[in-house]
């Protein structure tokens, strides 16, 4: 059940708050880009992986979550809301259950994803915010980010309790808009359902050429990116969701590790699925689609082309000679790509009537025309990656009913990095708690909406990949701790299904009904 087995147990939050606090950081950016690219890199297969790991990942949520309600610490306060009455995680049962001996791997833990919290929970997020509003409405990063910073300090300065009761609206909220859209594109596009399943599950094991070379190098590829995609969205093993699932409300840890066995089915199986749907059934996921190329944007890469076709990463060229659109050389020299790909013909404007010739400065970011007009902005037709992908998915797929597809995949994007954001200062606050106290945990939050703001509004190469860097580090220590603690979760789960203490709950939960206290 999602409400209380008994609102005087001790803990923050209800069965179904701290899902929905655990859900809103788990569902985010990555099932919205995340499957675009886990698609564009590793083609439909990747999608099969992206299941298997949800799969498992149910499993590991389980003992995760079970460990973080067991040893759990129940603390005195001062009063204020910002504070939290429970701190549980990783760090608190790798020390309690593994013993004092193990502490240093507990305060490594907590340091990883304190820094995760900064970085990946956070900084990533805003910066995906401020690109789509920049891209769609021309809004600038800055005053994008003073707006979610104010939003996310609201709801963070007001502690575990009204972050629980603003994500318990936000994520249902979100997860229906998004699941309505691709919904709606997968009815429209009922014939193309069943192909794309078996499209999925062939190339999860026999990829093509096309996607990432042949025989096992392409296969390995499938798996890889799937696999990181499913693990990067629905964070099992990682040991944050736990941080939140430890402040419910209850005395039975099982009974909040099976609540989180949710979390890897909506986010992955069903959330991740819909959109993995509506790029395969609109068949975006292989078309090259009419794109702004901003020379000085992210998503402007360079590769070279062997004779044989092969493709390969390249440094970019001190400078690029275009003629009538076209690259006057084509076989090992760097040539222009978006996400990797070569983009075959360049124009100047939008519509792409008007072939560009002229020179690139890769260093300056500019184009200059044969004619001395200066551009820093070509088009032409490139495979979209990431969230750009799925919009696009969405904006062609409801385009029989209108031209608001895009819209829902905007709005998405803003509420799901939102809620993740603000689910994520909460796991990072129980980390500056554990490590320092709750002396630490305000200016923490204080700390953490000033990265969201710097996030905005800055390049997030280098803070993505020291994100990506912390994520597959602070896995390890918490993996240790699960295989160690697992027979005690044996234990545990044996003894809650012998009692059968849910009868007994929910006679409870019915005379605090009739008492007014539910």
């Amino acid at each position: 059940s999602g409400a209380y087995d008994d609102p005087d147990e001790p803990g923050d939050v209800s069965h179904f708050q701290a899902l929905t606090t655990a859900l809103s950081a788990t569902v985010g950016i990555g099932n919205i880009a995340g499957v675009a690219i886990a698609i564009h890199w590793g083609g439909p297969g990747a999608l099969f992986w992206m299941w298997v790991t949800a799969a498992l990942g149910m499993a590991t949520k389980f003992t995760e979550v079970t460990l973080a309600q067991k040893y759990r610490v129940v603390e005195e306060t001062h009063g204020h809301a910002w504070e939290g009455t429970v701190s549980g995680g990783p760090m608190y049962y790798i020390e309690r259950g593994l013993g004092p001996r193990w502490k240093w791997m507990a305060i490594l833990f907590a340091i990883l994803l304190g820094l995760t919290a900064f970085l990946t929970g956070n900084a990533i997020q805003a910066n995906t915010v401020a690109d789509t509003m920049r891209t769609t409405f021309g809004v600038p990063a800055w005053a994008t980010g003073v707006i979610t910073s104010t939003v996310v300090a609201a709801v963070i300065l007001g502690g575990i309790t009204r972050i629980g009761k603003v994500t318990a609206i936000l994520a249902p909220a979100m997860a229906a808009l998004y699941v309505f859209g691709a919904l709606l594109i997968i009815m429209l596009n009922l014939g193309a359902v069943i192909p794309a399943f078996e499209l999925i599950v062939r190339e999860a094991f026999n990829p093509t050429a096309g996607v990432a070379g042949t025989g096992v190098g392409a296969f390995l590829m499938t798996m890889m990116w799937g696999v990181r995609r499913g693990l990067f969205s629905n964070e099992a093993g990682q040991g944050s969701a736990p941080i939140a699932h430890a402040a419910a409300k209850t005395d039975e840890p099982v009974s909040e590790g099976v609540v989180a066995l949710l979390e890897p089915f909506i986010d992955t199986l069903v959330i991740c699925t819909m959109t993995g749907l509506v790029i395969l059934t609109t068949g975006v996921w292989n078309e090259r689609l009419p794109t702004p190329i901003v020379l000085d944007g992210g998503d402007l890469t360079w590769v070279s082309v062997d004779a044989e076709g092969v493709r390969a990463g390249a440094e970019a060229p001190a400078e690029l000679v275009i003629e009538d659109g076209l690259h006057t050389q084509t076989v090992d020299v760097p040539l222009l790509a978006w996400h990797d790909v070569h983009v075959e013909e360049l124009f100047i404007d939008a519509d792409m009537t008007v072939r560009f010739s002229g020179t690139i400065d890769p260093a300056g970011a500019i184009a200059e025309a044969a004619d001395g007009n200066r551009h820093t902005t070509l088009y032409g037709l490139a495979y979209e990656s990431g969230a750009p992908l799925t919009q696009a998915g969405f904006r062609i797929g409801l385009s029989p009913l209108g031209d608001w597809g895009g819209t829902i995949v905007v709005l998405a994007v803003l509420l799901f990095a939102l809620s993740t954001a603000i689910s994520w200062s909460y796991y990072g606050d129980r980390c500056a708690n554990y490590l320092f106290g709750s002396v630490a945990v305000l200016p923490y939050k204080f700390a953490f909406v000033t990265m969201h703001f710097v996030g905005a509004v800055l390049p997030l190469a280098v803070i993505w990949n020291l994100g990506d860097l912390f994520l597959a580090i602070v896995i390890v220590p918490n993996l240790i701790a699960l295989v160690l603690l697992s027979p005690q979760v044996l234990a545990e789960t044996r003894s809650y299904f012998e009692r059968k203490p849910w009868r007994e709950n929910e006679e409870k939960r019915r005379a605090l009904k009739r008492a007014g206290k539910l």
